[in-house]
């Protein structure tokens, strides 16, 4: 089996998600988001998986970009492909079935639990957060968690999101905490390091939770 993988050229990495996704047998054709003409047909694939980005889905300067991927999205929603969205991926699939995207009141970074309908198949948490934006779910779909912030998981049909980081282990912790990571966490007044403690302490769950949901997603 195949899937699709779109993310951001420097961060493609669908860290315990994909490790999961591998267990189940499949095998990834990685998508660049900043060359969606160099994407390969959803023909022959059974998944598509979207990851996060430091993008927001309203900003000018990515608009065809953004574009592209909510066509494909449109596309594979209409087949019955199934769609699995991670932050930005959530953001990207709301904005394309009917939602909407916009600054949240307030940005969550960092180890957080949510409020879940269905915490046998989305866990509480701890999960991984890092984002600034806020999604109102399409029309149709099933909010199943949340945050004081706005969803926090959704589904509709055979299309699945959230807005945390089930995918988030320490290697991508790693990246994100160095560079210009650190700037942004000191803007907020977050350390790098005391987020990095929080992650060799909640990962191990982490991932657990992360395996359950992808084995409830592959199971629908």
């Amino acid at each position: 089996m195949r899937a699709l993988l779109i993310g951001n050229q420097n961060d493609l990495d669908p860290g315990f998600v994909g490790e999961r996704f591998r267990m189940h047998g499949f095998a990834f054709s990685e998508c660049f988001r900043e060359h969606p003409g160099e994407w390969p047909s959803l023909e022959g694939h059974d998944l598509v998986l979207l990851l996060g980005s430091e993008w927001s889905v309203y900003w000018p300067e990515v608009a065809d970009n953004v574009a592209a991927e909510a066509a494909l999205i449109r596309d594979a929603h209409a087949r019955g492909v199934p769609l699995f969205g991670i932050c930005f991926g959530n953001q990207s699939m709301a904005h394309a079935l009917g939602g909407t995207v916009e600054r949240a009141r307030e940005p969550e970074i960092g180890w957080y639990d949510v409020v879940s309908d269905v915490p046998e198949v989305v866990a509480e948490g701890p999960w991984l957060q890092w984002h600034y934006d806020v999604v109102t779910v399409p029309p149709g779909a099933t909010e199943l968690a949340r945050s004081s912030v706005g969803p926090q998981a959704w589904q509709l049909g055979r299309s699945f999101c959230t807005q945390f980081h089930p995918e988030a282990d320490e290697s991508i912790l790693l990246r994100w905490t160095a560079g210009v990571g650190v700037d942004e966490l000191d803007r907020i007044g977050i350390s790098a390091d005391a987020l990095m403690a929080e992650t060799r302490a909640n990962t191990p769950t982490s991932r657990e939770h992360a395996e359950r949901l992808v084995d409830w997603f592959l199971e629908r």
